[in-house]
């Protein structure tokens, strides 16, 4: 395509395909839009649960999980273990996959690992008001920022000192 030629995008299903698409009009190129891969982690110290409360919209103000977008060329491991860092300047290990959660009327996938705090030096970073070490029965749950949150605090808390475990999925009663 030259640089005369302007791109064009119109929405309309292409050739092989069963969904409707934006294709550019002047050389076919088709941009697919797919769910975004959000990452996090169910991580303790000892036996309390790390939660942050946050400082962004949407949800500001409320307690969830260090989990976030994934970026290019980094594993889920690695985003997990740096959206820790971003949230609470917490250095963690990741132990194994705790969960996958469907959650297509944002569009997103949530893959949420279970781990641990590699020491209990933690601290609010620009996404959170404050950072917090919770034991169980003092997690604010009317005050956690999404259902997948609690979904997943269930879930690690179900799988809690077990190894044998599949990664778990949506609830029933779920979204």
């Amino acid at each position: 395509m030259s640089n005369k030629q302007e791109q064009k995008f119109v929405r309309s299903i292409p050739p092989g395909d069963n969904l409707e698409r934006s294709v550019c009009t002047a050389c076919g190129f088709v941009d697919y839009e797919n769910p975004k891969i959000v990452v996090g982690s169910v991580a303790t110290w000892e036996d309390k649960i790390l939660l942050c409360r946050r400082a962004i919209d949407p949800r500001k103000g409320y307690w969830t999980l260090p989990a976030g977008y994934m970026e290019l060329g980094e594993t889920a491991e690695d985003g997990a273990c740096r959206e820790a860092s971003e949230e609470a300047c917490a250095n963690l290990k990741i132990d194994r996959l705790l969960a996958v959660y469907s959650v297509p009327r944002i569009s997103q996938v949530q893959l949420m690992f279970r781990a641990h705090l590699v020491s209990a030096t933690i601290a609010a970073g620009p996404e959170s008001e404050e950072v917090g070490l919770f034991d169980w029965d003092d997690i604010p749950w009317p005050d956690l920022a999404f259902p997948t949150v609690g979904w997943a605090l269930r879930h690690f808390r179900e799988s809690r000192g077990r190894d044998d475990f599949r990664p778990f999925s949506n609830p029933v009663d779920g979204l």
